[in-house]
């Protein structure tokens, strides 16, 4: 019987490692960059074509290689980083590992060009898949250049599923400014084929405005520092009415060092608890040095998860510097106990409060009871009872109560899941017309509609369910171009960054037929001066926002709620059908519940939302029996 264990050819052994390596164009360029700043570069320099996946270009002014050392680079496990295992407790190097060129070698064609500064010549070294092509002396200037060409040439699966441009960008401009924030001390440019970014050596507070300052100002800032014999923290977290909805930046770095580390992301949101709207998180950015021996940095080929010795003891230092911080620059708010009366908080229209109102009485004595007389209780029972049932309806005998725990497990307000606990729900009404639906409709907690259906009691997620039916009419629109555009009186500027830049011009004819007219006006800012009738004004800018952020959204990176591999018309339809939607907490009518009902079944799958999402789900006999057994 022959022999059949094979050892595989490096070529291969090159490939399945760059499966781990390099995920991306984005991959390519944090590998590169981090090799540059291991050779003592100040000055780096990027250069983009069609989102990497054409060209991508590292120019630096490190060290420089020479002969044989360049040719060893491109081996696999070759490093001048370590010399044995020992040195793993003891970097302070990036690279290590010495997988990260051979890798990108297996997958693209790669051309090096590098001189040391004793040399008088260079080496120009050419590599496709692997396979030395050619190697000879070349002029060149003291530092690397290192090309990659047509990547994932030889992986067509690989290649086959990169994301559309506008998506690949974003993820390369997202490493770019991980690389950046980390490496404040050095000159980072990029030429990524929509415009070009030089940022200059600086502190890490000018260089974090550098960066994000069409978003972000300095005095949107709070510095953090502590300085223990366990851990040095330094950096700076957002003040809390800085707060953001979507896309918030929070970085941790170790050691210089971009990292994911859920249990301190926890500990600085804990810290912000009570502070901050619950659907919000804060911007931060914070830098740990600690002694390279109590780390791992070598769970993961990306070198991105890092397990700590002493995160435990950690935690504790972490969330005092943030609470000392929030408290030492007043983030915290404060009750002035010297006034008479404290008046109540604005009501909001949007974004933009409006004193209410009323007046407020210095007198008022919070304990002294001023019980209304029983004419008014009386009158009142009845508008109560009017929101939930019909008065004809109501049965002394039975026990309506009702509380959020006893709804189905796969079917929480904000459950992501995406099927029922038994699989996916059955139409209801597959082989029966709406009479089968009870006339008799409340609502509860503000986010469901119950009702009776032939199989049992029927909860519909209102929020969900009005996305449904908005989605479906806005995507009929498209196709029949259906949308009315609205001029404002007063056009509305909103700021871009590089990211979003790319994703406008990717989308900028979509936008126009639905109604959307957006101007350049200057600098890194675009006017809008016309926007669709189906939205109101003060949504516009948001709306906008959210587009591009869907187009620009990776799946992979983002929860279920963002995770649609749609067309485009699917993604747009998708965020004007969520900001046209009835929220969580609107109160509706009985007439307003039946027709959304009504609506929501006359669709051919009203069951899930465009990404998966549960509408409604059904409570039959016998799960109700069980529920009082």
């Amino acid at each position: 019987m022959s022999d059949v264990i094979r050892l595989l050819p490096d070529s291969v052994a090159n490939q399945i490692a760059a499966g781990e390596v390099i995920q991306r164009p984005a991959s390519v360029i944090k590998e590169l960059v981090e090799n540059a700043v291991d050779a003592g570069a100040t000055d780096i320099q990027i250069v983009i074509k069609d989102a990497g996946k054409t060209l991508i270009q590292v120019l630096d002014n490190g060290v420089g290689m020479s002969e044989t050392d360049v040719r060893m680079a491109f081996e696999r496990h070759a490093t001048s980083k370590i010399q044995n295992a020992d040195d793993l407790f003891t970097l302070h190097t990036m690279g290590f590992r010495g997988e990260a060129l051979p890798s990108i070698c297996a997958i693209s064609e790669v051309e090096v060009r590098t001189r040391k500064a004793d040399s008088a010549m260079g080496t120009r070294l050419l590599i496709l898949g692997s396979k030395v092509i050619e190697q000879e002396p070349v002029v060149c200037e003291t530092g690397t250049v290192i090309s990659v060409r047509k990547i994932f040439f030889n992986v067509p699966a690989r290649r086959k599923f990169l994301k559309s441009d506008s998506v690949e960008l974003s993820n390369i401009m997202r490493e770019f400014e991980r690389l950046a924030l980390v490496n404040n001390n050095v000159r980072m440019r990029i030429d990524n084929g929509v415009r070009n970014i030089d940022l200059r050596p600086a502190s890490l507070r000018l260089r974090i405005e550098d960066i994000w300052k069409n978003n972000l100002k300095s005095d949107h800032l709070i510095p953090v520092d502590v300085d223990t014999s366990l851990v040095k923290i330094e950096g700076f977290v957002s003040r809390p009415e800085y707060a953001r909805r979507r896309n918030p930046l929070q970085f941790l770095i170790v050691n210089g060092r971009n990292m994911r580390h859920p249990y301190f992301h926890k500990a600085i949101l804990s810290c912000f608890e009570g502070l901050i709207a619950s659907d919000t998180q804060p911007n931060y950015f914070m830098r740990f040095n600690v002694d390279p021996s109590t780390i791992d940095v070598n769970i993961h080929p990306t070198k991105n998860e890092i397990k700590f010795e002493y995160e435990q003891q950690i935690w504790p230092i972490l969330v005092s510097a943030v609470k000392t911080a929030l408290g030492k620059y007043s983030a915290v708010p404060s009750i002035d106990f010297s006034v008479d009366a404290i008046p109540l908080d604005p009501v909001r229209d949007g974004e933009n409060p409006i004193a209410p109102n009323v007046s407020y009485r210095g007198d008022y004595n919070p304990f002294k009871s001023e019980r209304p007389s029983s004419s008014r209780v009386d009158s009142n029972w009845d508008k109560l009872y009017d929101a939930f049932f019909h008065k004809s309806d109501i049965r002394a005998d039975v026990d309506y109560s009702l509380n959020e725990n006893d709804l189905p497990r796969n079917f929480n307000g904000d459950s992501n899941m995406e099927h029922a606990e038994n699989g996916p729900l059955p139409h209801i009404f597959e082989d029966h017309s709406q009479s089968d639906i009870t006339s008799v409709c409340m609502q509860f907690a503000g986010k469901y509609i119950v009702t009776g259906s032939r199989d049992g009691l029927l909860i519909i997620d209102q929020h969900r369910a009005h996305v449904k039916i908005l989605f479906e009419e806005y995507l009929g629109r498209f196709e029949r171009t259906d949308f009315i555009s609205q001029p404002l009186m007063f056009p509305e500027l909103i700021s871009l960054d590089s990211m979003q830049q790319a994703a406008l011009k990717e989308v900028e004819s979509e936008l126009g037929r639905i109604g959307f007219s957006i101007e350049y006006d200057s600098e890194n800012t675009w006017r809008i001066s016309s926007i669709p009738a189906i939205i109101k004004q003060s949504e516009a800018r948001d709306v906008v926002l959210r587009i591009l952020d869907s187009v620009t959204v990776d799946s992979e990176n983002y929860g279920k709620e963002n995770d649609i591999s749609i067309s485009l018309s699917r993604r747009i339809a998708l965020v004007l059908a969520r900001s046209a939607a009835i929220r969580r907490g609107q109160k509706l009518s009985a007439t307003e519940m039946e027709s959304l009902i009504s609506a929501l079944f006359a669709l051919p799958d009203p069951a899930f939302t465009p990404n998966g999402n549960l509408v409604y789900t059904v409570l039959n006999e016998d799960k109700i029996i069980h529920m009082f057994t």
